[in-house]
């Protein structure tokens, strides 16, 4: 049974990053690394996160599995790349990762710099571009009734 890649490739899951993210295949360009990367967030394969950087000592493993775990991940969005191909050393990915966690939808908007050392991607640094947080539903008001059901206002019941 074929399973679409999350990274949005449109290819099965089983051809695209899972061999990135299971270490039987290295990514072969920046964006590669990238895609398997986002689809490590939504599976929960942290150690790909952790082992596919540069640096690892600095990342909070406790923090990257939770926010892994607790985000309901929607989808990947390239908006730029340059170089990062088969051939380079170097190489850049622009991305937006969209998800809802804790009723919040939000988007992690980030330009990301690679690196390819010994034939392997890894990830080295990133910029991240600070968005506004909108709501997954309306907010309830203080007079608006509870959405609990229990027929009081919210501010006379959950609100409080």
């Amino acid at each position: 049974m074929s399973e679409p890649c999350p990274c949005g490739s449109g290819r099965d899951y089983a051809e695209c990053c899972k061999p990135v993210i299971k270490g039987t295949a290295k990514a072969t360009t920046a964006e590669a690394l990238m895609r398997s990367r986002y689809t490590a967030y939504v599976k929960g394969e942290v150690d790909h996160i952790l082992h596919s950087c540069v640096q690892d000592d600095g990342i909070d493993e406790d923090a990257t599995r939770s926010w892994s775990q607790k985000a309901d991940w929607k989808g990947l969005r390239i908006i730029r790349t340059e170089k990062g191909g088969p051939t380079d050393t170097a190489g850049v990915v622009e991305f937006v990762a969209s998800y809802t966690m804790d009723g919040l939808k939000d988007e992690h908007h980030e330009t990301a710099r690679f690196v390819r050392q010994d034939g392997a991607w890894l990830y080295e640094s990133g910029d991240v571009k600070t968005a506004t947080v909108v709501r997954s539903s309306p907010k309830v008001g203080r007079n608006d009734p509870c959405p609990c059901g229990s027929g009081k206002k919210y501010k006379q019941c959950c609100g409080r």
